[in-house]
């Protein structure tokens, strides 16, 4: 199958629409050239989420830290913990000083707020890359 025929699963979760939208802006349909397309879902609240997660096909999670009532951090530590081959997470961060918490959270990746669309897409692929070799 081609990489235009492929699609891959990125999954966004933020308590607010606009910092889900501003995710989707950013990445676009394909955050680089040699990626397949992206189809993203979406989730405001955690056991939304975490249902979604238990059925698999998920390549990436980026989940705001900020969210409420369950931020992003908790939610990562949450998916090492209890879901079998959870996909990478991206963090979205409010504070630099919040890096050590992602680290404990055991995320993959974290990416400062406000969303630069240029590092985000970079951050994501570089996240999306091995998975799509797996399937390719």
């Amino acid at each position: 199958m081609s990489t235009a025929e492929r699609t891959q699963t990125v999954l966004v979760y933020s308590s607010e629409a606009p910092v889900r939208t501003a995710v989707r802006q950013a990445l676009g349909r394909r955050p680089a050239a040699d990626l397949p397309r992206i189809e993203y879902v979406e989730f405001a609240t955690e056991p939304a989420l975490i249902r979604r997660l238990e059925e698999g096909g998920i390549d990436l999670c980026i989940l705001d830290g900020e969210a409420r009532p369950s931020g992003g951090m908790g939610i990562t530590r949450r998916m090492r913990n209890e879901i079998y081959q959870a996909p990478p997470v991206l963090l979205l961060i409010g504070r630099p000083q919040d890096a050590w918490l992602a680290t404990w959270s055991q995320a993959e990746a974290v990416v400062p707020h406000p969303i630069d669309p240029v590092v985000l897409a970079e951050t994501a692929a570089g996240l999306l890359r091995p998975r799509a070799a797996l399937t390719s």
